[in-house]
């Protein structure tokens, strides 16, 4: 054995030969060390090692023998924060939390000059949540947090309920559990994106010592199922299988080894001896249509025609009629790429037999409930012999609506009778998960001299890549919202999605309406300078109006409906800031070009298809509350939302009330936290149960005291006032008790009506004529989302919403060879935004409430990602007269259509 000191105390232990750092530490159960990468590339293992940051997954973990070892858990002395930790809680620098330890961590380490220069001195951490804004104020010492007084919760900026076990590396996230006889799973992934499978000889892996069993699609059940998470599942195809026998995307799930170490199931795979029958394969969603393309799908099991999943199309007035009145017409073909969701917690599950005779899947979800019920029909089970929960989940964004972890590790454990994990790696991100769907656009649009749009016609090709999920929901979006943001009284359009030899599609904020809001939002800037109008002025004259049918292209009645309008605050605000500048001027020299560019987006909050979810209140002894709710908590605030819902209405403070959620034995159903639902939906149930709560308590008290209802209130100081009487909660309770009153409720919400939100972007930039670099000068962002429960939430949302748009736009792209093998699978490579990528962006909100939301709220975590890209592609037409229709706009793609003669 040998010494090692990690937070002043002292460890007699050993790492394996090559072990590095950061899986030694975790083996020794220092949790706060995370993995994001193991690449070196985003910082979230970041260490100190004898005072000086390093990332840990780099270090041999031998070379920290009789050095000081400081992690997150040991920077804080005597139970105190330390004065950084104390920086990021009063600026809440974090949303998910998972990259806060390692950026603590290097921050401690800065000077004064390096602060100074933070793009430069952050370039080794990552953080895809935050847009760092809250970080730069956490390290200029800004404080961005209110008070918690009773009563007052409604509008005030709280922090977190779990900040302080955030920053000081207590908080678990899904992999941060140590577990006796655990076992570790790993997958072989196919090389090839189409193949038949014809014999997997498992023979070398089982002999590797350590292994435990090998799975293959002979083993495993043969039900289909889709991997997509909706509460309907009949809006996906069930095409997939947990393990098959056709490989239908390079990283597709072969086999699966589990193992007593990790290091023994990834050799387990490499001994497997695979013999392959590579097919024909076909990438691009229009050659996949076409006749002889290879077919993905047996018909016998998947409905689809000529790789086209599904079609979409319809009709409203008369487009060829309209386009004849049309004084002008622009029409013109717009593209958007694949990009991965790169949450820096990678995907994984542990999952065991309870002692109660259960299965427990302990997992990174946005959906929990979801997940038990596709277990439960693959594996037939009842639902009830099945347990899905999380604990804290390093970010989502739409990636984590996906069921690709839990099936395999359940499956194993009730196979092999002991604990199984299964942790992904960063490339397994890339290459086995699923992504933002790549769509092509054809846009169509024609208005007359004043502006007035008189025909809008759309044709929309999306590549679902090898499997459907999600393929037909994201579809509809990309129809929906950004066709029915406009007044037009003759709208067409058709949409295909297509199966391809690609990764997976899947949902991604902003699910479908951001590829489709980049090309109409486009087409309409191109249409006003071809008019000579100001694009302000064309997207006031067309936007859709209250009175206004809500519709795209199809007539059916809609349940979307305007809950409050701030579309035109919005414009206002964005055009007043560009106009007043905020004193950036544009790099000195005639090889810079400046421009500036706009664009909206409308989101219906929450999915056509349904959504439900639950929420309990419990009055507590010493006169609290317990509130359980099914929604998911990944760095989105959900909690805190909901805290301060309740407490607003039981006129207490949030930290009066404890909550619990995404657990499918200890909260109501919940359908899971994606579609701008966590607030419609899961707030809406909180905003009902907190309601009767506060009836179920004055009801009692006026029994209690004979005094009648009315003049009973619930005061800010935990008690009930009846008439000249006062009761604290605590006695009411222990009165209750007396009479077996539980004062314990149950509310559910539904999402209909669904109400709309708006969202308006205003780039101002300066591009190189020649090298093609951008520089965004100034960036505003105007949010209609109704009345705002925590507005240091809602900025730090939208500054992540707008971070992750300008990485669409700018630097973010997979790349795939010839024969569909990504050759980019890091994150240095595929390149999410740094802190030195992402401007610092003016966030505005309109000034309405809402009538349909709870407490007058609407969503704002997705929306805001929809009018980045295009505000940056109109802001380039301007700059340069070139139209740049395709993303990302990148120095080699502009410098091409810049220096073309």
């Amino acid at each position: 054995m040998t010494q090692y000191s990690i937070n002043g105390r002292g460890y007699d232990a050993a790492p394996m030969p090559g072990q590095c750092l950061r899986t030694f530490l975790r083996d020794l159960e220092v949790f706060g060390v995370k993995k994001g990468c193991d690449a070196g590339d985003c910082g979230a293992c970041t260490v100190h090692i004898d005072g000086k940051p390093f990332h840990s997954c780099l270090v041999p973990a031998f070379r920290a023998e009789g050095r000081e070892v400081t992690t997150i858990e040991g920077l804080s002395a005597g139970g105190a924060l330390h004065p950084m930790q104390q920086a990021f809680r009063d600026a809440q620098a974090f949303q998910c939390g998972f990259c806060s330890a390692g950026m603590i961590m290097t921050a401690v380490t800065l000077t004064a000059a390096q602060k100074a220069d933070l793009p430069h001195a952050l370039k080794g951490n990552l953080c895809r949540c935050t847009g760092y804004r809250s970080i730069d104020d956490a390290l200029h010492g800004r404080c961005n947090i209110a008070a918690d007084l009773p009563g007052q919760a409604l509008g005030a900026s709280l922090p977190n309920p779990f900040t302080d076990a955030i920053l000081t590396g207590r908080a678990r996230y899904t992999m941060d559990v140590a577990v006796e006889d655990l076992l570790h799973l790993k997958v072989l992934r196919s090389p090839h994106a189409h193949a038949r499978i014809v014999t997997i000889d498992k023979a070398a892996a089982l002999a590797v010592p350590g292994v435990a069993a090998v799975y293959t699609w002979e083993d495993v059940p043969k039900r289909r199922f889709t991997s997509a998470l909706h509460e309907d599942h009949l809006v996906d195809p069930d095409d997939i299988l947990l393990l098959d026998n056709v490989a239908r995307f390079a990283g597709q799930r072969v086999a699966a080894v589990v193992a007593e170490t990790e290091a023994a199931a990834e050799a387990g795979c490499r001994a497997l001896q695979v013999t392959y029958d590579v097919l024909p394969a076909v990438f691009d969603p229009v050659e996949a249509v076409r006749p002889g393309a290879p077919l993905l799908h047996d018909k016998d099991h998947v409905n689809a025609s000529n790789n086209i999943y599904c079609t979409l199309q319809g009709e409203i007035g008369d487009v060829a009629q309209g386009f004849a009145q049309a004084d002008a017409v622009h029409e013109q073909t717009y593209s958007t790429t694949r990009v991965q969701h790169s949450h820096l917690e990678t995907h994984g599950s542990i999952a065991w037999k309870g002692s109660d005779g259960r299965w427990h899947i302990r997992t990174s979800s946005q959906a929990p409930f979801v997940v038990r019920t596709k277990l439960a029909y693959i594996m037939g089970l009842s639902p009830r012999d099945i347990h899905v929960f999380t604990e804290r989940v390093g970010g989502g964004f739409g990636g984590k609506q996906e069921m690709v972890s839990e099936d395999l590790v359940l499956f194993a454990t009730m196979k092999v009778g002991r604990p199984v994990k299964w942790e992904w790696t960063r490339e397994e991100e890339f290459i086995g998960a699923t992504t933002r769907h790549q769509m092509t656009t054809r846009v169509k649009i024609g208005a007359l001299k004043d502006g007035t749009l008189t025909a809008l016609d759309v044709e929309v090709f999306s590549n679902t890549g090898a499997y459907g999920g999600h393929g037909g929901e994201t579809l509809g979006a990309a129809m929906a919202s950004p066709i029915a943001a406009y007044r037009c009284p003759n709208k067409k359009g058709i949409g295909h999605a297509v199966y391809t030899n690609l990764v997976p599609g899947g949902g991604f904020r902003g699910y479908g309406a951001s590829q489709t809001t980049f090309a109409i939002e486009c087409a309409i800037d191109a249409l006003a300078r071809q008019l000579g109008i100001d694009p302000f002025a064309m997207r006031r004259l067309n936007v859709v109006r209250p009175g206004d049918n809500i519709e795209s292209i199809w007539k059916e009645p809609s349940d979307a409906s305007f809950g409050s309008y701030g579309i035109g605050q919005c414009l206002d605000i964005v055009e007043r800031a560009l106009e007043t500048g905020n004193g950036v001027a544009k790099p000195e020299g005639a090889d810079w070009a400046e421009g500036r560019g706009v664009a909206l987006a409308m989101l219906e909050c929450g999915p056509p298809t349904e959504h439900r979810s639950g929420a309990e209140i419990r009055l507590l002894p010493d006169g609290t509350y317990h509130l359980a709710c099914g929604s998911t908590e990944m760095g989105n605030g959900i909690t805190t939302a909901h805290k301060q819902i309740a407490a607003a209405i039981l006129s207490s403070r949030a930290d009066d009330i404890a909550i619990i959620n995404a657990d499918t034995d200890r909260t109501p159903y919940d359908t899971g936290t994606f579609a701008s639902t966590g607030t419609v939906v899961g707030g809406k149930a909180v905003h009902l149960a907190a309601e009767a709560m506060a009836e179920d308590i004055l009801a009692f008290a006026s029994r209690h005291t004979g005094v009648p209802v009315e003049q009973c209130r619930l005061d800010t100081d935990g008690g009930v006032v009846c008439g000249n009487q006062r009761l604290t909660l605590t006695d009411l309770h222990v009165e209750g008790t007396k009479v077996d009153h539980r004062f314990s409720v149950s509310r559910r919400a539904y999402l209909s009506p669904r109400t709309i939100a708006f969202n308006v972007q205003g780039v101002r930039l300066a591009v190189h004529r020649v090298t093609g670099e951008i520089r965004v000068l100034h960036s505003v962002h105007a949010a209609d989302i109704g009345k705002p429960i925590n507005p240091m939430q809602c900025r730090g949302q939208l500054d992540g919403a707008v971070a992750m748009g300008y990485g669409w736009a700018l630097v973010e792209t997979m790349v795939h060879d010839g024969t569909g093998r990504m050759v980019n699978p890091q994150l240095r490579n595929c390149r999410i935004p740094t802190f030195a990528d992402t401007p610092h962006t003016e966030i505005h909100f309109a000034d309405t409430t809402d009538t349909i939301g709870p407490l007058g709220a609407k969503s704002q975590g997705e929306c805001g990602i929809n009018p980045v890209a295009p505000a940056v592609s109109n802001a380039l037409a301007d700059a340069t007269g070139v139209r740049f229709a395709h993303l990302p706009f990148t120095p080699d793609r502009l410098f091409e259509a810049l220096s073309a003669p």
